[in-house]
C-alpha cells in the first residue's frame, strides 16, 4: 500500500512527463517561427540599406554596373542584378537547403531567403540575400535538454514537497486516525480531535464524534440488554431447575413421572448451557475482552487434556498429543480456555467409540484432529445452532464460539478432512 500523496504525485508527474514531450516540437516550431521572422526583417533591412548606400554614390551606370559586379563578388549569399521594368515587385521570402561549398566539411545548411525589387538610380534591380539558420538539430536538441532539466527540477520539487506537505498538511489526519486505533469501547474515553483550519478536517471529526457517540450509546444499549436478559432468564431457570432436582430426590415418584423430570432437568441444564453460550458470544461480539494477556497455551492444552481423561476414557479413545513446550501466545486466557475446551469437547462428541484424537501444538498452530468417516459440510460448519451430526447434547454453539474467539483475537481457524480424519487448525 502507497501513501495518499504518493498516489496523487505519481500521476501528477506523468502528466507533467506528457506535456512536457508534446511541449518539444511546439517549443521549435515557435522558436524557428520566431527566428524566420527576424531573419526576414534582417534581410529586407540589408537590402534597402544596401540600395540607399549605392544611392547616396551617385555613380554613372558604368560604375554602378562594376560596383555591383565587384558586390556580388565579394558578397556570395547576396546578388543584385537588373531587371525589366515589368518584373514582379513583390517581395519573396522562403527558405532553402544546400550544401556549404566552403571549409574541409561538407554539410547541408538552411537559408532563409529573400527576393525584392530595389532601385538604384532610378533603375529596378533584384536584390537576393541568403541568410544562414541555426541547424534544427542543434535548436531541437537544446531544447530538449531544457524540458528535461526542468522536468527533474519539477520531478525532484513535487518529491519534496511531497514530504514536507505529508508531515505538515496530513498530521492532523494522522493523529486522528492514531486516535481512532486506540479508541476501545469497553472503557469508551471522550475522544477529542485537534483543532484545524482544514475544513475537511473539521468535517471528518464532527462526523466522527457524532458516529461515535451512536456507537458508545448503542453499545450501552446493547450490553446492558444482554446482561440483563441473560441475568434474568439464568435466575428462573436455576430456580426451576432447583425445583426439579427436589422433585427427582422424591421417592413417590411414579417411574413414568421421573422419566419426565428427568427429561425436563436434561432441557433445562441445556437451557442454562445455551443461554450461558449466547451471553459469551454477545460478550465476545461486543469486544468486552481484554486480549493483551501473555498466555502459556501449552500449559492450558495441558490442563485441558487432564480435565477431559475421565471423557476419553468413557469412550475408550487413543489421545496422541504433541505439545512444544513454551508456547506464548497474546490473547485472553479465559477465551483461550474455552476455545480448546470447546475442541476437544467437539471432538469428543463427534468420535466414534474406540477412535482416536490427536492434539499438536507449535509456535504457529494449534490443531486437533479426530477420526470420522465423512467430511462435515463446511458452508454451515461454524454457523450458530448448525449441527453436524445427529448428537444432539450439545448446545449447537460450540464451533460458532470458537470462530468468534478467532476472530477476536485476529486468529485463523479452518478444517479440512484428511485419512479419515477431521481436523481443526488455529493459526495464530
Amino acid at each position: 500500500m502507497k501513501p495518499l500523496l504518493s498516489k496523487a504525485t505519481k500521476p501528477f508527474i506523468i502528466y507533467v512527463l506528457i506535456i512536457l514531450t508534446i511541449s518539444i516540437p511546439i517549443y521549435y516550431w515557435v522558436v524557428n517561427t520566431i527566428w524566420e521572422s527576424e531573419l526576414d526583417e534582417h534581410n529586407k533591412t540589408i537590402a534597402e540599406k544596401t540600395s540607399y548606400e549605392f544611392n547616396l554614390l551617385k555613380l554613372s551606370d558604368a560604375e554602378l554596373y562594376k560596383s555591383i559586379k565587384l558586390w556580388n563578388h565579394i558578397q556570395p549569399e547576396t546578388n543584385i542584378e537588373h531587371i525589366a521594368a515589368d518584373f514582379p515587385k513583390e517581395d519573396l521570402y522562403f527558405t532553402i537547403e544546400k550544401r556549404k561549398n566552403f571549409g574541409d566539411k561538407c554539410e547541408i545548411e538552411r537559408y532563409r531567403c529573400l527576393k525584392k525589387t530595389v532601385y538604384i538610380n532610378n533603375k529596378p534591380f533584384l536584390f537576393t540575400i541568403q541568410t544562414n539558420i541555426e541547424e534544427s538539430q542543434d535548436t531541437i536538441a537544446v531544447i530538449a535538454v531544457t524540458t528535461v532539466f526542468f522536468f527533474i527540477i519539477i520531478a525532484l520539487g513535487l518529491l519534496f514537497l511531497n514530504r514536507k506537505l505529508s508531515s505538515s498538511i496530513w498530521k492532523p489526519f494522522r493523529n486522528t486516525l492514531e486516535k481512532l486505533k486506540k479508541f476501545n469501547l469497553n472503557t469508551h474515553p471522550q475522544v477529542e480531535f485537534e483543532k484545524t483550519d482544514t475544513i475537511e478536517f473539521e468535517e471528518l471529526h464532527e462526523s466522527l464524534n457524532k458516529l461515535i457517540e451512536h456507537s458508545v450509546s448503542v453499545y450501552q444499549a446493547q450490553k446492558e440488554f444482554t446482561e440483563n436478559a441473560s441475568h434474568e432468564l439464568q435466575t428462573p431457570l436455576t430456580i426451576i431447575k432447583h425445583k426439579v432436582d427436589i422433585l427427582l430426590q422424591n421417592e413417590n415418584l411414579t417411574e413414568e413421572q421421573y422419566l419426565i423430570a428427568e427429561d425436563i432437568n436434561k432441557a433445562l441444564t441445556r437451557s442454562s448451557r445455551i443461554n450461558k453460550n449466547l451471553l459469551l458470544l454477545a460478550k465476545i461480539g461486543n469486544s468486552q475482552f481484554d486480549n493483551s494477556e501473555k498466555i502459556e497455551f501449552d500449559v492450558l492444552v495441558k490442563q485441558s487434556l487432564e480435565m477431559l481423561e475421565e471423557h476419553f476414557d468413557q469412550k475408550n479413545l487413543s489421545v496422541l498429543s504433541s505439545i512444544q513446550p513454551k508456547i506464548e501466545v497474546l490473547g485472553n486466557s479465559g477465551l483461550c480456555e474455552v476455545l480448546i475446551n470447546n475442541l476437544l469437547i467437539n471432538a469428543i462428541r463427534h468420535t466414534l467409540q474406540d477412535g482416536s484424537i490427536a492434539v499438536v501444538l507449535n509456535e504457529s498452530s494449534f490443531e486437533v484432529s479426530n477420526s470420522g468417516t465423512e467430511k462435515l459440510n463446511t458452508d454451515s460448519l461454524f454457523k450458530r445452532f448448525s449441527r453436524s451430526s445427529s448428537d444432539n447434547s450439545g448446545s449447537g454453539l460450540g464451533l460458532a464460539i470458537i470462530n468468534e474467539i478467532c476472530r477476536f483475537q485476529k486468529w485463523e481457524i479452518s478444517y479440512r478432512f484428511e485419512n479419515h480424519n477431521h481436523i481443526f487448525s488455529v493459526k495464530f
